[in-house]
């Protein structure tokens, strides 16, 4: 069926605006004014982008299947204890879905790649808010719960949201003019978030020495998690292999293919030790533990929803309102060569 339709044309670096290069990627570029319907067939044929959506829609159905799991079979919405699970869950389901939509649609034009790239960027520091809510609940080690560090650990990681988020956004305005500045700014609005999230954990599986460490099961899974996330932060930050060979790795092993398989393992792994810490520690926590209710679990979720969607906003308000007159004089009706100029034109 798929001979019968015509699939959209690729094109090399040279043929699309800058905002659309990759590093050490030479071919392989969608149209960068493609419609909602190129965009889709586009997922059936071997572009750059095709792997980059395909490694994160696929696991989004595995994490929905664990999530429904939890919140129909484990009865989540009677034992406020499941809750910071559901809240995590949930925001493994939203980051590799918003993932593969902003790789799916990001070249219907300049403007459309911003906007999708910053639901990209607030899916992703969500996902950071949900791993301090899980590791808050099940993963602090027992000498440090109740805590002064504790007590203002999910603040701090709120407020962290809402930079992470901001700092994300910001970096698209100078990604052409000052590419090493946009870079460092994109991996330190990350980085830090997760950094901050995993001090506990990185106490407890490195530091952490005598009672009151939770030495268990779940540490070689902190471990797998700690090792992929720091892979995948490599591989994020390097663009290798593609920088030593550009043009080899155009559609099968570039950096953000393989940068997506490891945040996905990892994820997987983060998820395994969340859940063995979970039902292993269940009855002390119990006991020991501030209790979980609405406000410190799904209430917060809600808040950083909020929170996200208003930077999305106020970061896309300039961009929708950009005159399209400018914007189709600037970039003509099809792929041609053009300057750094058009980095922040819509």
């Amino acid at each position: 069926m798929l001979n019968l339709i015509k699939l959209p044309q690729v094109f090399t670096i040279n043929q699309v605006p800058k905002v659309f290069h990759e590093d050490g990627i030479i071919s392989g570029y969608r149209h960068p004014r493609s419609s909602a319907t190129d965009c889709i067939l586009s997922l059936f044929q071997l572009t750059n982008e095709t792997l980059n959506i395909w490694t994160h829609f696929l696991p989004t159905w595995y994490f929905l299947w664990k999530l429904v799991t939890v919140v129909l079979m484990q009865t989540a919405w009677q034992d406020s204890f499941t809750w910071p699970l559901v809240v995590y869950l949930i925001s493994c389901c939203i980051y590799p879905l918003a993932s593969s939509c902003a790789h799916t649609f990001s070249t219907m034009s300049v403007r459309a790649r911003h906007i999708c790239f910053f639901f990209d960027y607030g899916a992703l520091s969500f996902y950071s808010l949900g791993s301090a809510i899980t590791y808050s609940a099940y993963v602090f080690p027992d000498k440090w719960v109740n805590s002064f560090f504790y007590q203002y650990y999910i603040p701090i990681a709120v407020l962290n949201t809402a930079i992470s988020t901001g700092l994300a956004c910001y970096s698209r305005f100078p990604e052409c003019q000052s590419p090493r500045f946009r870079k460092i700014v994109r991996v330190t609005a990350f980085a830090y978030p997760y950094l901050f999230d995993n001090i506990p954990v990185f106490y407890r599986v490195f530091l952490c020495v005598g009672q009151g460490c939770t030495d268990n099961d779940a540490i070689i899974l902190h471990y797998n998690h700690i090792a992929l996330a720091f892979l995948t932060g490599f591989l994020f930050a390097t663009h290798l292999p593609e920088r030593l060979a550009p043009g080899s790795f155009d559609y099968i092993g570039h950096s953000h293919q393989l940068f997506h398989v490891c945040s996905i393992l990892g994820t997987h792994f983060q998820l395994k030790a969340v859940e063995q810490d979970m039902v292993t520690r269940r009855p002390w926590l119990l006991a020991h533990s501030v209790p979980i209710t609405f406000s410190n679990s799904l209430g917060l979720a809600l808040l950083c929803v909020v929170v996200n969607l208003t930077i999305i906003i106020l970061y896309s308000l300039p961009l929708l309102s950009a005159p399209v007159g400018q914007k189709n004089k600037k970039h003509g009706k099809g792929p041609k060569k053009t300057s750094g100029k058009l980095c922040n034109r819509c």
